[in-house]
């Protein structure tokens, strides 16, 4: 089960048939085909919304062959899977390896063959994976070596027919294509059932121009998007607006194919979309889980010449014959949408798919998480637990001297709450020794506390086996509040993109959610109540050294989430003395976020990925 919050569609199957597009009149192909003047074909696709790791090329084959075999038990006509199925994605500069590449085509031939020695060859399947440039193709300077590329392709019969590559490839945020691969000069559609079916890639749908108008162009009845699209909050609905629109201009329907699972700092979402040429819904899979979307449509039938020529944007159309219109069948499939999930639950949701595929994917069973009682290893704890379960989840409780008793409390509390394991483990002894052989003050003596918590942890992660979570928030590693190689250590941050004010809203919902359900809210009210504190000094609280929360998030959103100057942030309606403050921090920490580890993007620019600043850099705002 995928996630601690199954949104109530892990249940095999959303289905649905509706009629997609009648408008083009129906017209016979050939004598040989079934189709009736006047008959609208139908067409049951499935759409295979699943999970994929980097590298896993024989994984990632079993995975397509499992879904194919449950698709075409049910009866569809075409089988799709996500943007680079076969190979992972992102994965970045494996493209740039010839060996790679190389088993990436082995494995795709080898799939087909073996797709149709299981008796499910018959069945046309679409799925990504990593390929090459046609032979002959000259290297050229700003050309990825060996010139890669992000494709596509169609098996049917133990064969590879169709092949195509990615036409628009994106270059911002946390993409790359550029740098990694040849883009894709082909209109590919393939004819299933007496449909015209147009294929593309991802980006080919958030960019104008190319393979949606040339779908039209080809006269395509349905119109197939297969993509990895990583999940930051709101993109949902931004993504269903773009899907909508896109569908008008195709003048079909259009089915946007979504991958699920994470990738180091990626997740993704899943939310398949089918809609029909106006933009209407036909149906929506569920988010952040494992889904085959069973639809029967009815598409309008194919020209009786085949496309073919040049279209939109130069793209020349590639067209393959597979099927005759099929004999008029009794659909089975009622459909409807699944259950949305409120913007909390998303990112909470999102959080818990990064943890678990960041854990299992890397070969580890278990996390361990120094806690301190605050709030951010609170929140770690709950969603560690909900990722792995609590058997899997170790906390270490190691107070010093200012650690107050409160804080073990809320530690214990958070472990009876939650059901993780949890030991203690003074550090005021090895404190002592260190100050015994050297002499520190202030800050250098604050901070050896962290490190030696860190130290521990990273001891005992090696003795046991466990992989450490790194608590920090979006907050603290803007301005630079951490200790490298102390509360900074870890293989992975689970709340990395959470901003402080995010971090409370989280805790809360999750408490929240866990009430309603009549079970105990992991996550203590004293964690969730008391000022938030490192407690590395007698008295000590966040606000001695940051503004409030409410507002330094403020700040922060729109000088790193949004690349907002000083000027503007100002006129935003913040003290000039304030936002220099909090920028010079934000400016002067880059060499520390450049040394935590990677946690997972939720938001629009994620510190690592999306944002990439120099570390030597004079500049200020």
């Amino acid at each position: 089960m995928p996630g601690f919050f199954t949104n109530g569609a892990v249940h095999g199957c959303v289905m649905s048939r509706t009629s997609a597009g009648t408008h083009r009149p129906a017209a016979p192909h050939n004598v040989s085909r079934t189709i009736r003047l006047g008959r609208v074909p139908q067409l049951r696709i499935a759409l295979s919304q699943i999970d994929s790791t980097v590298g896993d090329l024989a994984g990632n084959a079993d995975a397509v062959l499992r879904w194919t075999r449950h698709g075409v038990e049910r009866g569809a006509h075409l089988v799709a899977f996500p943007e680079m199925m076969l190979t992972g994605y992102p994965v970045e500069d494996l493209a740039l390896r010839a060996s790679f590449v190389s088993a990436s085509g082995e494995a795709l031939r080898a799939l087909a063959a073996r797709l149709d020695e299981e008796g499910l060859g018959e069945v046309p399947v679409v799925l990504g994976y990593l390929d090459r440039a046609a032979e002959g193709i000259r290297e050229n300077v700003g050309q990825p070596a060996g010139a890669p590329r992000n494709a596509g392709a169609v098996l049917h019969r133990g064969e590879v027919v169709l092949t195509f590559a990615k036409h628009h490839l994106p270059n911002y945020g946390v993409f790359d294509e550029f740098r990694y691969f040849v883009r894709g000069e082909t209109l590919p559609v393939v004819r299933v059932g007496g449909v015209d079916v147009a294929l593309a890639i991802c980006e080919d749908l958030w960019q104008d121009g190319g393979r949606v108008p040339a779908a039209r162009a080809a006269g395509a009845g349905l119109l197939l998007v297969i993509n990895a699209s990583p999940y930051e909050v709101h993109k949902d609905d931004t993504r269903l607006d773009l899907v909508r629109k896109r569908a008008r201009e195709a003048g079909c329907a259009l089915a946007y194919l979504a991958m699920v699972g994470g990738q180091d700092e990626l997740v993704f979402d899943g939310d398949t979309l089918v809609v029909d040429r106006e933009g209407e819904v036909i149906a929506r899979g569920p988010q952040f889980a494992e889904e085959c979307l069973l639809l029967d449509l009815d598409l309008p039938a194919a020209a009786q010449e085949p496309p073919s020529g040049t279209v939109e944007d130069g793209l020349r159309v590639d067209h393959v014959t597979l099927s005759a219109a099929v004999e008029p069948y009794a659909p089975e499939f009622p459909g409807g949408e699944a259950p949305r999930l409120d913007d909390t639950e998303e990112m909470y949701e999102a959080l818990v798919a990064g943890v678990r595929a960041y854990v299992r994917k890397n070969g580890f069973g278990s996390v361990l998480i120094g806690l301190s009682g605050g709030i951010d290893s609170a929140l770690c704890a709950a969603i560690a637990c909900d990722a792995l379960g609590p058997d899997q989840v170790f906390g270490l409780s190691m107070p010093s001297a200012y650690s107050s008793v409160h804080s073990q409390d809320d530690a214990r509390d958070l472990a009876r709450r939650t059901g993780l394991n949890l030991r203690t483990v003074a550090v005021g002894s090895m404190f002592d020794a260190y100050m015994a052989a050297v002499e520190l003050t202030g800050l250098a003596e604050e901070n050896l506390q962290s490190r030696l918590r860190g130290t521990l942890l990273m001891a005992v992660s090696n003795q046991e086996g466990h992989i450490v979570l790194a608590p920090g928030n979006k907050s603290e590693l803007a301005v630079g509040y951490s200790t490298l190689y102390g509360d900074s250590v870890g293989a992975y941050a689970p709340i990395k993109d959470v901003y402080k004010t995010g971090v409370y809203r989280l805790a809360r919902w999750r408490n929240e959610v866990a009430e309603r359900r009549g079970q105990t809210p992991p996550i203590p009210e004293n964690s969730i109540a008391k000022p938030p504190s490192a407690e590395l000094r007698p008295g000590q609280v966040d606000t001695d050294s940051l503004p409030d929360y409410d507002e330094l998030d403020r700040v922060l959103e729109l000088y790193v989430d949004r690349d907002q100057g000083r000027a503007e942030i100002i006129a935003a309606g913040h003290t000039a003395e304030l936002v220099t403050e909090i920028l010079r921090k934000v400016d002067t920490a880059e060499y520390k976020r450049r040394q935590y580890p990677p946690g997972t993007k939720i938001s629009p620019k994620v510190f690592g990925k999306d944002r990439r600043l120099p570390l030597t850099n004079r500049w200020r705002e």
